[in-house]
Parts: structure tokens; sequence; C-alpha cells
């Protein structure tokens, strides 16, 4: 398992993690920056001499999530193999995995799937990459995600299916993948209705 360290906000200081100097805080801005850009040369050097691939800033992004979230496979697949946590969820709870779908990058879901994300990680409400790529009509996505084992049957905390995010956005070609793949819409209150 790789070493995680997270930077702290400075105000949320304590005996047990003191706040780290402004000589430190500058260079690990650099590096978030260089994850931002996609600097896998800069990334490199740094990992090359102690860098923790799962640094994380305040909010819990990984050097991963930034770059893949930023579309830089080159920096994704480099930190990757420098064993950066493929399923690290930032402050938030999301994963890089998720992030990548939202954007509809459909290489870079496939270099997260490859790098060990799990196909189905979902956030603390539920939501799986799958209902992020329906929801914004991402089919490419969707049909990658489905063919490495997505289950496109999986409910958020609120009974939300990737298909009735599809349905709910009007996004068509996600939601006849969906279909396809055998998902069915389901509403709470036609179940209640049912059972009532």
């Amino acid at each position: 398992m790789a070493h995680t360290l997270t930077l702290e906000n400075p105000m949320t200081a304590t005996p047990e993690r003191p706040a780290l100097d402004e000589a430190t805080l500058a260079f690990a801005e650099k590096v978030f920056d260089a994850a931002r850009q996609g600097d896998a040369a800069r990334l490199a050097l740094w990992l090359d001499n102690g860098l923790p691939p799962d640094l994380r800033n305040a909010q819990g992004d990984s050097l991963l999530m930034l770059a893949s979230y930023h579309g830089h496979a080159e920096a994704a697949r480099l930190l990757l193999a420098r064993g950066a946590d493929a399923g690290l969820v930032n402050g938030r709870g999301q994963t890089p995995l998720a992030g990548a779908a939202f954007k509809g990058d459909v290489d870079m879901v496939r270099l997260l799937l490859d790098g060990g994300a799990a196909v189905d990680g979902p956030s603390p409400d539920g939501r799986t990459p799958l209902m992020f790529a329906a929801l914004f009509n991402h089919p490419a996505v969707v049909e990658l995600l489905l063919s490495r084992g997505a289950n496109p049957r999986a409910a958020d905390l609120q009974g939300n299916t990737a298909l009735g995010c599809a349905l709910a956005m009007k996004a068509d070609a996600a939601a006849a993948l969906l279909r396809s793949a055998g998902a069915e819409s389901f509403e709470w209150k036609d179940e209640l209705a049912r059972v009532g």
C-alpha cells in the first residue's frame, strides 16, 4: 500500500498535526500545480526523490485525482505506475474514476480501470461512476463501464439508478445503452403504491 500524506490547512493545525512552514506549502503548491497541468517530467523527478505518490491537498485531492480530472493521461499513468491508489477518495468522497466519468473522458476511465480503480466504487451517497456517466450522457463511458462489469441496477442512497439519472437528464444515448444492459427505471412512488 502506498504511503499517503495529506497537507492540512494551517488554520486547523494541532500539536499532533502541526502547520507546515511557508516553504513547504509553496513547494506543495508547485507539486499540485504540476499534477493539474500534467507535468509528468517534474512529477517523475519529485517521485524519484521520495515524494509520496498519494500526496493529497487540504481538500483531500490526490495527485492522481488532479491529473486525471484535468485529462492528463501521461501524468496519471506515471502516478499509477509509481503506486498511486486509483481508489483514493477526496474530501468530498469522490474518486478519480468518478471524476473521469463525469467529464466523459473514456481514455482516462480506461486508464484508471486498468490501474485498479473499482468499476462500481461509490461515493458516500452511493453514486457510482456509471451514474455520473449516465447523468451527463457520456455513452462511450457508459459502454466501457458496462463492459468492465459495472452494475446497471445499482442504486444510490436515494434509490436513484444510472438509468433513472439518464432519464431525468434526457440523456437518451446513455439510457438506451443502460436499457440494453438490463437496467430498469425505478420510481419510489410506484413502489410505494404497489406495497402501500
